[in-house]
């Protein structure tokens, strides 16, 4: 929300139920920088944000044992902080801390701010270092719904690069990224389509249906569409022994 006139951030938040507790929490953001001093001064045009995954509560735990913990990631959520917002691991390491304080998580893998879906968190170091020394036999497999009728099916092979400003972007060389995908359905003129990575490179699902010509809808970055949010969502999630499935209607 634009900041109208100049006043104490504090004031602001008056409009809000629970301000204090918001503040309190870093889940006010100022230009995109989390702000806690009640008596920071907002300058007109300020963009003001409330974060409202601000507590455990808004966690879905998918499944959770003494090893991992499985969660499903809403979108417009960071997988671990740039310092400037409050990120996916913050709220599950708040989480598993209420039962003892000593309790930690540890990265596995991550998803994009804006693609949804399971993730899974390691407990313990060592826990951590096996299920990356093994994630070539993890399987993932996302839902994405993309401007356009595709193939039936099809296998995307690109090189990739990224620039100095993060975009990623398809090249004679670099690193390859390999793409599986089906057609589910056609909607209006669209297609859902069942995809599975063979490769876990940066944006390269993004990247590599945008450049044959089929971007996925609500995708500014490497897409011209305009749509509520990115339809990109992981939706299944098999570890060895273990298969977790999450729902999702774009």
């Amino acid at each position: 929300m634009k900041v109208i006139k100049e006043e104490r951030l504090i004031d602001y938040l008056k409009q809000f139920k629970n301000y204090k507790t918001l503040l309190k929490n870093g889940s006010v953001l100022v230009n995109n920088n989390v702000v806690t001093k009640y008596d920071y001064m907002l300058k007109i045009n300020d963009e003001v944000t409330i974060n409202k995954y601000n507590k455990s509560k808004d966690i879905k735990i998918i499944y959770e044992d003494k090893d991992i913990i499985v969660v499903d990631k809403p979108y417009n959520l960071l997988t671990i902080s740039n310092d400037k917002e409050i990120s996916l691991y913050n709220l599950v390491s708040d989480y598993v801390k209420k039962n003892n304080k000593k309790n930690k998580i540890f990265i596995v893998h991550r998803l994009d701010k804006d693609t949804s879906g399971l993730i899974v968190f390691a407990k313990n170091i060592k826990t951590k270092n096996y299920l990356q020394d093994n994630w070539d036999k993890v399987e993932r497999r996302y839902l994405a719904l993309v401007n356009g009728i595709t193939k039936e099916s099809d296998i995307l092979k690109n090189y990739l690069k990224e620039n100095q400003n993060h975009f990623v972007y398809v090249s004679n060389n670099g690193a390859l990224a390999i793409t599986e995908y089906k057609k589910i359905k056609e909607i209006n003129n669209n297609s859902l389509l069942d995809i599975n990575i063979k490769t876990g490179k940066k944006n390269q699902i993004r990247v590599q249906l945008s450049n044959i010509g089929h971007p996925i809808l609500g995708d500014k970055k490497y897409g011209t569409n305009n749509y509520k949010r990115l339809c990109l969502h992981a939706y299944k999630l098999v570890l060895f022994d273990k298969e977790f499935i999450s729902e999702i209607k774009f």
